[in-house]
């Protein structure tokens, strides 16, 4: 078996840990995602897709911010799901969109990056998805459903076939998520009654 599925695979196990307990709420989620993230940086820049080698940078920082923001306590009490408003995440779509485009302009005309722009765009709006995620709001998972769905194709044409079904296990648990974060929310607002 070559060294990269070896890899592949090894990150794929513990990145499904993680999606699978953060829809739990559970904390050790982070320790998951920053064990997965390390493990799959190298396989992304092996496989010349630098804009996700960054991102899974990311992951690892915000896997630690994730953890101290879900470890603390507001009022005895742990961070609970909630939400913003549409106006703010018209805001954030506008800005991730600018921040898209550069990045992929960067790296289509200074790399050999393949599909710069599309890379650009699932690792601009994951940024921004991860860290909803890290503050326990609920629409991060609409983001997720959206950047998981165009994972599929993404990774599927470079050869990461395994990585392709993960990220199809993730489209598909990523409703799974939204379905649960959204009664933790629901019961977050009665309880604020």
């Amino acid at each position: 078996m070559e060294t990269n599925t070896i890899i592949e695979i090894m990150g794929t196990a513990l990145n499904l840990v993680f999606l699978i307990l953060v829809i739990r709420e559970n904390i050790w989620c982070w320790l998951f995602g920053i064990l997965g993230s390390l493990v799959s940086i190298y396989l992304f820049v092996e496989t010349k897709l630098y804009s996700e080698s960054i991102l899974y940078s990311y992951y690892v920082i915000m896997g630690v911010y994730g953890w101290r923001k879900w470890s603390s306590q507001k009022d005895g009490k742990p961070l609970q799901v909630s939400e913003t408003s549409l106006f703010v995440h018209s805001g954030w779509i506008v800005f991730s969109t600018a921040m898209a485009i550069s990045l992929g302009w960067l790296f289509s005309n200074y790399t050999d990056a393949n599909n710069p722009y599309f890379d650009a765009f699932t690792t601009v709006f994951a940024f921004l998805a991860t860290y909803f995620e890290a503050i326990k709001l609920r629409s991060a998972w609409f983001y997720w459903i959206v950047i998981n769905g165009s994972s599929v194709w993404l990774y599927s044409q470079r050869g990461l076939e395994i990585y392709s079904v993960l990220m199809l296990i993730y489209f598909i648990l990523s409703f799974v998520g939204l379905l649960k974060w959204q009664k933790s929310y629901a019961k977050s607002k009665m309880e604020l009654l």
